[in-house]
């Protein structure tokens, strides 16, 4: 469980999106035209930190930090403590989401 509000976490990414655009040389205008976003979209986010995933990741692929998102939200692998651990994993069946 997190401790940050998802809106905390809109306004964190705003920030280092701006803090990337700046130490890149880029004026808004710039990266607006750059990335395909609207400048509107780019300065509310900015200001406000609401914008489509989409256009966030446009952003991200000229300011940098694309591949890192990626990443980070990559699953994670199980660790095994034992070969019965291994056995069992390996005869599971898929894994659905449950239903309601």
């Amino acid at each position: 469980m997190s401790l940050i509000s998802p809106s905390k976490a809109l306004g964190k990414l705003a920030e280092n999106v701006r803090s990337r655009r700046l130490n890149a040389g880029l004026t808004q205008q710039d990266l607006a035209e750059r990335s395909g976003v609207a400048l509107p979209t780019l300065r509310k986010f900015e200001q406000k930190g609401v914008i489509s995933l989409e256009s966030f990741l446009r952003l991200l692929m000229v300011v940098g930090g694309l591949e890192e998102v990626i990443e980070a939200i990559r699953p994670v692998k199980p660790t095994f403590t034992s070969i019965d651990e291994v056995l069992k994993q390996e005869t599971s069946t898929r894994k659905r989401g449950r239903h309601k």
